[in-house]
């Protein structure tokens, strides 16, 4: 009791909280008394304080495991801004600054030290951590342990030498994205058999999750943009280095900050881009997944797919960028029937042995089964990781109901097509058939004599791309990628031919937007929203006079109830969430007094 009367204090009195969120303050207790835990949190939901608080709870330093020097970096920069001793090892350092660092460890004046895994393996730092009192040991972003993950790393295998190493120090591995198999390869790789683990609802409510049919799709996520987040940070993802460099070159034309990320950039340019991104507002990141672990900026309003994810995992973590500070946000996505086709090829063409590439394919087929489906998204979405959960009202499924029918007439047109042409073609030849397009291709191959020529006329070539698409999520069709893409008949295909299956289908339409959901500063008066404006200008100067990103300083949340509530005092603004005591010292009057001159006119 009085360890979490100790711990709420320091939330409190250092973080600015008035409360611990969910499973925190159980995690905080189990870890602070010794031991050992798995905790899965959805990004934004406070996990580091998981291993922070019980760092300031106990004797001695707590090690971190970081896998990205920026994240590092900025997390650092944040305990500095709190009054928290802590430092980094890496790369970034020169020999002397590294030497100044290992001496405050062996001193102890450090309360926290992160560490990429690569460095911590190094005998020389091991021998360091030897030296020193160990608070307890975090490993972040644990599921790159997960060889069958998204985000694989395999220098975070060797991390299981750490019990050995260093028995009784507790250990903690944190992510927010686990299915159940990769939580069970997290404990047994890193040798947390007797974790306790500690699994938080993967729900992110203030994210609405939107999937449309590609068409034309720098042009698609441009409208987006521009009709939803313009002037506001965002993430567009692509799956090709080269896709990358086009999209951010075209956002660019179009008079958007857009920068490209990704592995075919030198460093040098890669770390420049990274640090305008969390410095700067507005800027829209264009990248391969690349960039993803470490992206600590709360305000980022929106996270676009241009090509469909490798899976579900995949997708959750990259879309959990978004909204971290709770204010709405867009999870939107373009994908068509040629991404299918092309992450199928790049499962089937790896080096990996056959028991991965299965796992994989099932992987990419719940990832289409999520895109397909007639349901509410975030249901699918939570459903996949083992939550059970409700219509949520705030996705474009629930929002625009998708009307569905009786599609077995259209899927055994399909089917039947694709038998009688022999199943060597792609998906475009096959529609070409089924419309009656005697295009050169099918006279060529004298596929405009078939049976199943032209039986499809009535539906646009738009609409049987849809049909196959969800021919292929439900397993009536394949795609064989030795034939080029060609799709072909599987098991379920026959039962449908032969009419012991009826199939149910989305009925395609143009789609239409949805309505934005207002971020709390939209629902401001407009008097409201000058005075937060006003404060953003002044934490941007503060920022800079600091040097760390504008967000460090405070969160767009705080100011936005600071601007509501109007502290006249230095009392009246403790109250205010993100606000603590160093804070306070700091920033209170500079707050105060634009508080105050702003009333005064």
């Amino acid at each position: 009791m009085a360890a979490m009367t100790a711990a709420l204090r320091i939330l409190n009195e250092i973080f600015g909280y008035p409360a611990f969120r969910g499973q925190q303050a159980e995690v905080i207790a189990h870890v602070a008394g010794g031991g050992d835990a798995l905790v899965l949190m959805p990004t934004g939901s406070g996990k580091s304080l998981c291993y922070q608080i019980p760092a300031l709870l106990r004797e001695g330093m707590a090690v971190v495991v970081s896998p990205l020097i920026a994240l590092m970096h900025d997390q650092v920069a944040a305990l500095a801004e709190l009054g928290v001793r802590s430092a980094f090892l890496n790369s970034t350092l020169s020999g002397a600054e590294a030497a100044a660092v290992e001496a405050r460890a062996r001193r102890g004046e450090l309360d926290l030290l992160y560490v990429a895994p690569e460095r911590l393996m190094m005998g020389h730092c091991l021998a360091l951590l030897a030296q020193c009192r160990l608070a307890l040991i975090a490993i972040d972003e644990a599921h790159c342990v997960s060889q069958w993950g998204h985000d694989f790393r395999p220098e975070y295998l060797q991390l299981a030498v750490l019990n050995e190493r260093f028995p009784g120090v507790p250990r903690v591995a944190l992510t927010a994205t686990a299915d159940a198999q990769t939580r069970a390869e997290i404990l047994e790789r890193l040798g947390l058999g007797e974790a306790r683990v500690f699994v938080s609802s993967f729900d992110r409510p203030n994210i609405r999750y939107r999937i449309v049919e590609k068409d034309d799709a720098r042009r698609q996520v441009l409208d987006f943009i521009r009709a939803e987040h313009a002037g506001e940070a965002g993430i567009v993802y692509c799956l090709s280095r080269r896709k990358v460099d086009e999209v951010a070159a075209f956002l660019s034309s179009q008079g958007m900050t857009a920068l490209p990320y990704h592995a075919g950039m030198d460093g040098e340019a890669r770390r420049r881009h990274q640090e305008r991104f969390q410095r700067e507002d507005a800027v829209v990141m264009v990248a391969t997944i690349a960039f993803g672990m470490g992206i600590d900026k709360p305000d980022v309003r929106f996270v676009a797919h241009l090509d469909l994810p490798k899976s579900v995992e995949g997708y959750y973590q990259e879309t959990g960028r978004a909204g971290r500070d709770g204010l709405p946000a867009d999870a939107w996505m373009a994908y068509g029937l040629q991404d299918v086709v092309q992450l199928r090829r790049m499962i089937d063409e790896s080096q990996a042995g056959e028991a991965h590439k299965r796992i994989q394919a099932a992987k990419l087929d719940a990832m289409l089964g999520l895109c397909e489906t007639a349901e509410c998204r975030r249901v699918r979405l939570l459903g996949y990781f083992g939550e059970a959960s409700a219509p949520c009202g705030n996705c474009d499924t629930c929002l625009d109901p998708p009307a569905t029918f009786d599609g077995t007439e259209a899927a055994q047109q399909l089917i039947s097509c694709v038998y009688r042409t022999g199943q060597r073609f792609g998906a475009l030849h096959v529609i070409d058939v089924l419309r009656g397009e005697a295009t050169a291709k099918v006279t060529s191959r004298g596929h405009e004599q078939l049976s199943t020529f032209g039986i499809g006329a009535v539906r646009s070539g738009r609409e049987w791309r849809a049909i196959a698409r969800q021919c292929i999520a439900l397993g009536l069709l394949q795609v064989d990628h030795d034939a080029y893409g060609a799709l072909k008949l599987t098991v379920e295909s026959r039962a449908v031919l032969r009419g012991e299956r009826r199939v149910s289908l989305r009925a395609w339409k143009e789609g239409r937007r949805i309505a934005r959901s207002r971020a709390p500063r939209e629902a401001m008066s407009p008097d409201n929203h000058s005075l937060f404006e006003r404060l953003r200008a002044w934490r941007a100067d503060a920022a800079r006079s600091h040097g760390v990103p504008a967000y460090v300083i405070f969160h767009d949340a705080t100011l936005a109830e600071i601007a509501r509530t109007r502290p006249a005092s230095l009392d009246a603004l403790r109250g205010i969430s993100g606000v603590g005591a160093r804070k306070l010292d700091a920033y209170g009057a500079d707050i105060v007094g634009l508080v105050v001159r702003h009333r005064a006119g």
